[in-house]
């Protein structure tokens, strides 16, 4: 795994599940390159991560005021591992909630074939000045003495490069815990801490799987910080505050849907972005409640380059819960059931239950992009015989967000900002 150095990373998720109930040092493994059928897998599975990440954030958003980031895609691959070792009943709920639309045999090769593309999106030609840092990882910790699947652990080896590595939950859940959320802050470049609190693991952890994602990228078009005000912002109650508000005129994709606006904002190479989808007034809950993967996919259809003069706030927050009851409302509660739940794919035994899902997420966006940091930008120009139309975009209300990857689509994160202090 390639580590950021830098002080201050945007974007990152982690996921750790906790199978009847999960940590040591991980061996990378080595991973199955890609085939063309893994490669034709992809548009499947990106249509389906969209479809999940947007149901899973209604879900979320539907319980919850304020504030909130996560990462479907995070939440995809974690379960996805685990799906490894699931069968019957519980698989089939798996797959119907995390609207994976592959057969077991096509779905790991092809969440392989999307890591492998997105790993490639870090390499930038030749004069296309900074990079960005896009590093996933996933790890399982096993109980010391307990025998787990050659199939299971093959398939997690092979196309999640994830090892087994021995904790003895049994004689010191304490200290495997440590150990663990050690694993997690050197994976996320210290910005998740203590992921996993004293008490969720205990003597009768058996497994835990544990996905990061760390994401460290500059725009394209970086603000400048001299144009940086501070600007009314309305908050859901109606009361208004300054918060530090980034100012450009600059190309960026447009897009008018019903009842709001959309801008994207490339990072540096063009290849990822952030697209940030502004309500009308007054109808943030019908826009947020509105959007499930086929409008998502079609408003990302309809995203047009436009000269854009764009007042976006900077923002910087953590979220974090426990999933279990989100994804039980989506349709898993077998996976969570002791009495029928099936993950005799892990061990061979009908005695594995998912214990806990805790997924947590922070988010920082200032000028130059993810990072406190200087960026290059690659300057677009746009000509033509007539005057070009410049449409103004004010984010001085509640709005959305998507950090997308842009030939599949595939969705790395989503939030919603309702307080940008």
């Amino acid at each position: 795994m390639r580590r950021s150095g830098t002080t201050l990373g945007m974007l990152l998720a982690v996921v750790a599940l906790v199978a009847q109930t999960a940590i040591a040092e991980e061996t990378p493994a080595e991973r199955a390159i890609p085939n063309a059928e893994a490669m034709e897998g992809l548009p499947v599975l990106a249509t389906g991560n969209t479809a999940f990440a947007l149901a899973f954030y209604r879900t979320l958003a539907a319980g919850e005021e304020g504030n909130l980031f996560s990462s479907p895609l995070s939440v995809s691959m974690a379960l996805g591992m685990l799906a490894a070792g699931a069968r019957g009943d519980t698989l089939a709920q798996m797959e119907a909630t995390l609207r994976f639309g592959l057969a077991p045999e096509r779905l790991h090769p092809a969440f392989n074939a999307l890591d492998w593309l997105l790993e490639r999106r870090q390499h930038l030609g030749e004069g296309w000045g900074e990079g960005f840092t896009l590093n996933r990882v996933n790890s399982i910790w096993g109980q010391t003495g307990h025998t787990f699947l050659d199939e299971f652990l093959d398939v997690l080896s092979s196309y999640y490069g994830a090892e087994l590595q021995p904790a003895d939950f049994a004689a010191d859940p304490e200290g495997a815990r440590v150990t663990i959320n050690g694993w997690i802050e050197a994976a996320t470049n210290e910005r998740i801490r203590d992921l996993i609190q004293r008490g969720q693991i205990d003597a009768a952890t058996v497994l835990v799987l544990v996905n990061a994602v760390y994401f460290n990228a500059p725009w394209a078009f970086p603000f400048d910080e001299d144009r940086t005000t501070p600007d009314p912002f309305t908050l859901p109650d109606g009361t208004t505050i300054d918060v530090p508000t980034m100012h450009q005129t600059e190309i960026h994709g447009y897009a008018r849907g019903d009842e709001y606006v959309a801008v994207e904002l490339d990072y540096n190479g063009h290849e990822l972005s952030m697209v940030v989808v502004l309500p009308d007034e007054g109808a943030f809950e019908r826009v947020e409640a509105s959007f499930d993967g086929p409008s998502v996919s079609a408003l990302f259809d309809r995203i047009a380059r436009e000269h854009v003069i764009l007042s976006l706030p900077r923002f910087t927050f953590e979220w974090g819960r426990l999933l279990n009851e989100p994804l039980v409302d989506l349709g898993m509660a077998d996976a969570f059931d002791a009495a029928r739940a099936d993950f005799s794919g892990i061990d061979g035994s009908r005695d594995l239950f998912i214990g806990q899902v805790i997924h947590k997420a922070f988010v920082s966006v200032d000028e130059a992009g993810t990072e406190a940091a200087a960026a290059t930008a690659i300057g677009m120009a746009g000509a033509g015989p007539s005057e070009p139309t410049y449409y103004e975009v004010r984010v001085d209300r509640p709005f959305l967000f998507f950090i997308r990857e842009k030939e599949t689509g595939s969705i790395l994160f989503i939030g919603r900002v309702v307080d940008p202090q």
